[in-house]
């Protein structure tokens, strides 16, 4: 419980940091609106890859553990073991991959 109220704490002062920093920026004069547009889409699409990174690397370390934990009890079987978690690392990074493209598209399409 106390880690999960840290990481909640560290989130929200990122976060907080995060909007100050990118709403004290001083754009260029074209149009209030198109100005403010451009910094919440860039705001959200690196909120997106923290997010996808962080649920991603939490995905990757409970199926490593997994894993790990499986040769461990049964050494004869990390031949099948280790196949199907290569697969299942590889399904989880391209999660994150998808959320790098969806990001990178939203901010070169402003």
């Amino acid at each position: 419980m106390k880690k999960v109220l840290v990481v909640t704490m560290l989130l929200g002062v990122f976060i907080s940091f995060s909007f100050g920093i990118a709403l004290a920026a001083e754009g260029a004069a074209t149009g209030g609106l198109d100005s403010g547009v451009k910094q919440m889409v860039a705001l959200a699409a690196g909120l997106g890859i923290a997010i996808a990174a962080f649920g991603g690397a939490i995905g990757q370390g409970r199926s490593i553990a997994s894993a790990l934990d499986g040769i461990a009890r049964n050494p004869g079987a990390s031949g099948k073991i280790t196949t199907p978690m290569i697969i299942g690392l590889a399904m989880i990074e391209s999660l994150v991959i998808y959320s790098l493209v969806v990001s990178l598209l939203l901010i070169f399409k402003l």
